[in-house]
């Protein structure tokens, strides 16, 4: 049984989340609190295994209570609500940086669509409980070894690919990585419209790499790091040059990590290292797979740090995954490649190409 406890000053919120997590088999509301300062008190006492909590609220806000739960309890699965405004959105963008797992825009709360509202709240909370961690046979990824800071010294972009958890995991890994660094990062978080821009933002002020919202036709550099921006798929050219499309509009992601890997490793095969991280379902598998077939080094975050071992199963299966290493190893590893001078175009020229991998199964 998922015992949740629900945080909102809004007792048609409140009543709303209970009706729906009580409607569903496993899932049991054991608390509801309109404060920050009630759910700071009554949470310790019924150990929750996951807290809904409202962004903005009197008093204590949202960001306050998170950081207040996280002390208490490492690890606990917290899920915000927010508005979609641009406070809302700088707001949530700072709670996933901080430790959050996901969050639900409140606007849906006001469709009066009690289906539509269920299947969001549920889609949301079942992916970040754990279900999708332990959805089948655990796979047996060997960890990475003999991973030395040269094992990617002929890359000439980076691109990480996240989404449930992606935040903190981006977060933790990007302040890491000194200004010198090599290559140009270009990172593909799945989250929607009005929300890369803070995401960036944030980066930004925290990291020492120059991070920003990605733009079209720009010229991808090292030192610097480039998000995708939300509802619009990203691609790149041999020159490294960005293409921002809607299309196609049907992807179940926009952006789709599995578009700009396969982008990426049709216009620079061989030279470019991808790194897939937490989230749900399986964007990236098929981006990883194109990547490594074509000579480039791909890393999947290891069952063991992820909020959702979902993406990075998906890849291993699918025989696009060289390395397996937890968060921190990929910080370290990122951090050590700092010092390897990017390959050139007058040095590679004359290398030749990097033979099609076969796809390990």
């Amino acid at each position: 049984m998922v015992r949740v406890f629900v945080v909102d000053d809004s007792a048609f919120v409140r009543r709303a989340l209970a009706r729906i997590l009580d409607a569903q088999p496993g899932y049991q509301v054991v608390g509801e609190a309109a404060n920050g300062l009630d759910a700071l008190e009554r949470i310790p006492r019924l150990d929750p295994d996951l807290v809904t909590l409202d962004v903005a609220m009197p008093g204590l806000d949202g960001i306050q209570v998170l950081r207040g739960l996280l002390r208490w309890k490492p690890g606990l699965k917290v899920i915000m609500l927010s508005v979609h405004t641009r406070r809302g959105a700088e707001a949530t963008v700072e709670a996933l940086a901080a430790g959050a797992v996901e969050f639900i825009d409140k606007s849906a709360f006001n469709l009066m669509d009690l289906e539509t509202l269920r299947r969001e709240v549920l889609e949301k909370i079942v992916v970040s409980v754990g279900p999708a961690r332990a959805t089948g046979p655990r796979v047996p990824a060997p960890r990475a070894s003999g991973l030395g800071r040269d094992a990617a010294a002929h890359c000439e972009l980076c691109i990480i690919g996240a989404s449930t958890g992606g935040p903190a995991a981006l977060q933790r890994i990007l302040e890491r990585i000194p200004a010198t660094f090599p290559l140009p990062i270009l990172v593909v978080q799945h989250m929607p419209a009005g929300f890369t821009l803070p995401f960036a933002q944030r980066l930004d002020a925290l990291c020492r790499l120059q991070v920003a919202e990605a733009t079209e036709g720009e010229k991808l550099l090292p030192g610097q790091v480039r998000i995708a921006p939300a509802g619009r798929h990203l691609r790149v050219t041999a020159n490294l040059a960005v293409v921002l499309s809607e299309e196609p509009a049907d992807a179940k992601h926009i952006p789709s990590i599995d578009l700009t890997m396969k982008a990426a490793a049709r216009a620079r095969p061989g030279r470019v290292l991808g790194i897939l991280l937490t989230g749900m379902g399986e964007d990236g598998a098929e981006g990883m797979v194109a990547l490594r077939a074509g000579g480039g080094v791909t890393i999947a975050e290891s069952e063991e740090s992820c909020v959702v071992y979902g993406m990075p199963r998906a890849a291993w299966r699918s025989g696009g995954v060289g390395h397996v290493l937890p968060l921190p190893e990929i910080a370290d590893f990122l951090e050590r490649f700092t010092g390897i001078s990017p390959p050139t175009p007058e040095s590679t020229a004359g290398m030749p190409d990097f033979p099609p991998r076969s796809s390990p199964r």
